[in-house]
This record gives C-alpha cells, structure tokens and sequence, in this order.
C-alpha cells in the first residue's frame, strides 16, 4: 500500500519542526551577537565615511565645489559597499551557524535517516537508490531525477525561505 503525500508529510512533520526548531533557536541565539557585529561593522563603515566625507569637504573648499562633489558620490558609494559587505559577512557567519546548529542538534540520527529515506522514495519512486550521506541526511537518485535531502541542504533551503525577514536579524 502506498502512502499519500499528507501521510508522508505528517511522517516528516516531526523531522521538519526538529530542523525549524533548531535553526529558530541557533538564529535567536545569534541574534544578539549578529546585531552586536553588524552595529559594530555598520559603526566602522559610518567612520571610515564620514572620514573620507571630512577629507572631501576639504578637498571641496580649495579646488571648488564640483571636486567635493564627487567625493561625496563616492564616499557615499564606499560607504554603502562597505554595508553590503558586513551585511553579506553576517549573512555567511549566520548561515554557517545554522547549518552548524543542524548539524550537531541532538535528535535521533537513525529515524531522520529512516523519514528522510521514505520521503526520497516517496518523492522519486520505491525503486529510488537512496545513500546516506556524512551529515545525516540522505541523497537518493532515480533515472533523470535527484533528490537532495541532506541536513546542509534541507537548513540551507529553510534559511532561503526566510527570505528577506533573515535580515531583519541585524538590521539596525
């Protein structure tokens, strides 16, 4: 008898909670720490700005107004490469930390294994070739398909999902 797709969802549900459960928790408990480091990045950029915009201003008042100018233009240009940069550091440390958080949550190994190889084979078929792979998750293949449900790729994929709403974890 074969399961329907609910059924296998409810089998996951408990995986899948575990797995939002643990990147939600390594997330807040980033949290402070990736704000404290985006203030201090955002802090230092605002500095090194306002220094090169000090020197623009300078630069403006003996070789004219059109000099300082573009300085301006270009020290706000710095300034803001220089957010992307911390914002995209504290992106990677904080998705590197997740996965790291997934990774060595405590959970039962032998049945995630066990829910993820069924959700391979429901998704690719019974006659899926299904491997478990380092991190605990498995891959499994079928002709012309594949399916990667390893822990990095399913923390990754709930990472992604956040979208947007991730940043709001630094976001001054």
């Amino acid at each position: 008898m074969t399961a329907t797709g609910t059924e296998w969802a409810d089998t996951l549900e408990p995986a899948r909670a575990e797995l939002l459960r643990a990147a939600h928790e390594a997330a807040d408990a980033l949290l402070a720490e990736a704000a404290e480091d985006a203030r201090r990045i955002l802090a230092s950029g605002s500095t090194r700005a306002a220094a090169i915009l000090e020197r623009a201003r300078r630069h403006g008042r003996s070789d004219g107004a059109a000099f300082a100018a573009g300085e301006v233009v270009r020290a706000r240009r710095r300034a803001y490469a220089l957010e992307l940069e911390a914002r995209k550091a504290v992106y990677e440390d904080l998705r590197r930390r997740v996965i790291d958080g997934v990774l060595h949550a405590p959970t039962d190994h032998a049945a995630l294994r066990a829910r993820l190889e069924a959700r391979a084979r429901d998704l690719l078929g019974p006659g899926a070739s299904v491997t478990a792979v380092a991190d605990g998750g498995v891959v499994a293949k079928a002709p012309g398909r594949r399916v990667d449900l390893t822990l990095t790729s399913l923390a990754e994929r709930a990472l992604e999902r956040a979208g947007p709403e991730a940043e709001t974890l630094w976001a001054p």
